[in-house]
């Protein structure tokens, strides 16, 4: 390169400062906060494994970008290309340590924070006391029903399933008679172990409550179980996260937590 095609000095320090700038901008943007109030006990430990993540990545982000910044400002000063080539063993340094060190540092420790949670969610059984109800999805409502006060869930049979009766309850056996069915919306008290029998009646539908950091797949012919303890009192919204037909952005319900003694009063007007 002769000197008069050289570009001018400024030039690779504007570069520089740009990609510089560019990478605090991502990292300023990530740092926001984008998920609503957390409501659940485990809730905690997840928002501490997503904010790990992005403090890891972000400062990933940062390094990288100073470094590619640096070599740009720095080669933009020199007229010659510099005829040193890396040796073979350097370049698989290179080129698998960073990989190595990036996977551990991010990785690393959302496995060593989101493990505990996991164990907690699907391993470990909810405590013995916990409110026990059914939610069956259906394009495009939440089926809801509690046991009553017999403690047991009536039969239910496919071919019993009409417009009057969505979940096919057979009015026949003895424990359905006292079972309190509700229609998108589900009340729980506060503080207490709550765990969700999930079911399907059709297609794939997502059970998604936001603020309390649980999702979970509702399959046809499967009955999961998911449960968390909520720990504020409120309204909050449940969603349908899984595309699940024409209808399927007016899939909403809504989860009311309440003090145990509000909880009491609605099993009792519901007649529990």
């Amino acid at each position: 390169m002769t000197e008069s095609s050289k570009p001018p000095k400024f030039v690779g320090a504007a570069l520089a400062v740009t990609v510089w700038a560019l990478g605090i901008g991502i990292v300023v943007l990530g740092a926001q906060k984008y998920l609503p109030p957390v409501a659940s006990a485990h809730g905690v430990g997840i928002d501490a494994m997503l904010e790990y993540l992005l403090v890891a990545t972000g400062g990933l982000v940062i390094i990288g970008h100073l470094v590619l910044g640096y070599f740009v400002w720095r080669t933009s000063r020199s007229s010659a290309v510099s005829p040193t080539v890396p040796g073979a063993r350097a370049q698989k340094v290179w080129s698998v340590g960073p990989a190595v060190a990036m996977t551990l540092i991010a990785e690393g420790g959302v496995l060593v924070l989101g493990i505990p949670v996991f164990n907690q969610l699907y391993l470990q059984e909810p405590p013995a006391d916990a409110v026990v109800i059914e939610i069956m999805a259906e394009q495009f409502t939440w089926n809801v029903r509690y046991p009553g006060p017999d403690g047991e869930f009536g039969r239910t049979d496919p071919t019993l399933i009409s417009t009057e009766n969505g979940i096919g309850l057979d009015m026949e056996d003895p424990a359905a008679s006292d079972d309190i069915r509700e229609l998108a919306l589900f009340t729980v008290p506060v503080d207490r172990a709550v765990r969700i029998k999930l079911r399907s009646k059709d297609v794939l539908h997502s059970f998604y409550l936001p603020n309390h950091r649980i999702k979970q797949d509702a399959v046809p012919g499967m009955t999961i179980d998911v449960w968390f303890t909520p720990t504020r009192e409120g309204e909050f919204e449940l969603a349908c996260a899984e595309l699940c037909g024409f209808g399927h952005y007016q899939m909403r319900g809504f989860m009311s937590v309440v003090s145990s003694e509000a909880y009491e009063a609605w099993l009792t007007e519901r007649g529990h």
